[in-house]
């Protein structure tokens, strides 16, 4: 009897143990209570990240040549915060390493992807806009390219030639038969060149030429005609210097509050072109 006595007492030990720490985890196992309180993972977006398209949308691809350029630089990427749009910044190597100013810009459009994207239009802008010397002269070219990008740890290998309407990927390059040579060896090393639909053009130095209307209208008119790159896509080229004052800064605000009122409208930026994702 002593014996059954102890095997019960002994039960009745255990069971209280188990029950205790039962207790202690409300109830639950250690494991599921961990499990309970694990924070989900976030997957943090990346430059190149693959994106579906809506047959429906028109896509924008805002691209401003020239970054950094202060004041101009910081008050388009301003503009475009406050009007919740994505750009593309075509940075010059030469531009970024004047100044800690303009290196401060130019880190602050890199680590704010997705909304912008920091893409390379050279580190010398082509020797100083001498675009012959510059294209017959390919080793050179391609390593003042390979320069920018490291200089500026630009995140992808999209590149605008300074001064030419080029395009380039998957090995087919077209556009003007100077940069042609320079386009094909930097296709082949895995770079992606983007030219450009329609350029906001300027004159006397900076002053925007065409009206946010026009421009608008002439952005309408080649999405109904089918007459860009690519379908459903237009390129838009600007430069950074020619938002500095006033005026010229509404008509930046302007231009882009009309391209919203068409719903169809969806703004993108470059690493998210078809040519880019291999469409």
């Amino acid at each position: 009897m002593y014996q059954d006595l102890t095997k019960n007492n002994g039960f009745l030990i255990l069971s209280c143990l188990i029950m205790g720490i039962s207790a202690c985890n409300g109830g639950k196992d250690s494991k599921t209570s961990a499990d309970s309180t694990t924070t989900p993972v976030v997957t943090k977006l990346v430059p190149g990240t693959p994106m579906k398209y809506d047959s429906s949308k028109r896509y924008i691809y805002l691209t401003w040549d020239d970054s950094p350029q202060p004041p101009g630089t910081t008050i388009c990427k301003r503009i475009f915060e406050e009007e919740g749009v994505k750009a593309t910044f075509f940075a010059v190597g030469m531009h970024h390493g004047i100044e800690p100013r303009r290196k401060r810009t130019i880190d602050s459009i890199r680590n704010a992807y997705p909304q912008f994207l920091l893409a390379n239009h050279s580190y010398s802008h082509a020797f100083r806009d001498n675009y012959n010397y510059f294209y017959t002269h390919i080793d050179t070219a391609v390593a003042d390219f390979l320069r920018a990008e490291k200089a500026m740890n630009i995140p992808v290998k999209i590149i605008r030639m300074p001064g030419r309407n080029t395009w380039a990927a998957n090995g087919e390059v077209h556009g003007p038969k100077s940069s042609e040579m320079v386009a094909k060896r930097l296709d082949s090393l895995g770079y992606k060149i983007i030219g450009w639909d329609i350029e906001w053009q300027f004159v006397k130095g900076s002053t925007p030429k065409q009206s946010p209307t026009e421009l608008v209208k002439l952005i309408n008119d080649k999405f109904e005609s089918g007459y860009t790159e690519r379908e459903n896509s237009i390129v838009i080229l600007a430069h950074d210097r020619m938002f500095q004052n006033g005026a010229h800064i509404d008509s930046l605000r302007r231009f882009i509050q009309l391209l919203k009122e068409d719903k169809r409208n969806a703004f993108e930026t470059i690493d998210h072109y078809p040519s880019v994702q291999n469409k």
